[in-house]
């Protein structure tokens, strides 16, 4: 998944920002609304983390012109502004959720689990595909009982598919929701091919549903990078 943080107290941004990569979420951050709009502009995030009293352009403003042009990017306000009132303002603007500062972080993270999975079918915390499990709240996986050992990129990898599964995911949409551009920008680069294989060894190919092929070994050989 593929969130963004828009926070201008920098070392609250930095600790949602660790925590959150921890949890195999890709995130990009900024601290002020003009670098936000900007940010929006180019990529594609699944959730937004916007705090309200921004410099440049304040909250609100974001949240208004991101919804001139897009309905569908989920939004949860992170602000200082707790009062009834500022809440309604801020739903009514467009925002799909409200936490008021100060929050624990378990909090905030139930309410990413929440938004990022309300828009599809499978609202549990729970993604099974055949003997496959992903359980969104520990960000373990397990093959018919057995623990896997991934990587933080592998996670969310997995994760990813497995919200979108039955369809095929092109590879120019899993760099968009699992890199983060600050971080790991291979995407800018011409010529770059980075290619994911998804194997399981561990479940009978018959208990599992993919769009395409039957020939599965382990798990996720994650990249193979061609110049």
């Amino acid at each position: 998944m593929h969130l963004l943080v828009i926070e201008d107290e920098r070392a609250l941004c930095e600790t949602i920002v660790r925590s959150l990569r921890r949890l195999a979420y890709s995130v990009d951050y900024c601290y002020d609304g003009e670098k936000a709009l900007a940010l929006l502009g180019v990529e594609r995030y699944d959730l937004v983390l916007l705090d309200l009293n921004l410099p440049k352009k304040d909250g609100m403003t974001v949240l208004r012109t991101l919804r001139q042009t897009d309905r569908e990017t989920r939004v949860l306000i992170l602000s200082a502004r707790s009062e009834v009132e500022d809440k309604v303002q801020g739903l009514d603007a467009g925002a799909n959720d409200y936490l008021a500062k100060p929050f624990h972080l378990a909090e905030l993270e139930a309410r990413i689990r929440s938004l990022t999975l309300r828009q599809f079918t499978q609202q549990d915390v729970l993604l099974s595909c055949g003997g496959l499990t992903f359980d969104t709240r520990s960000r373990t996986a397990t093959v018919n009982g057995q623990t896997l050992t991934l990587t933080r990129k592998e996670t969310g990898i997995l994760e990813y598919l497995m919200v979108h599964q039955g369809r095929p995911v092109s590879q120019e949409e899993l760099m968009d929701h699992v890199w983060d551009n600050r971080k790991e920008p291979l995407v800018d680069r011409p010529g770059i091919t980075v290619t994911v294989s998804i194997t399981y060894s561990l479940v009978n190919a018959d208990d599992v549903l993919l769009p395409y092929g039957n020939t599965f070994e382990i798990f996720i050989t994650v990249l193979e990078v061609y110049p």
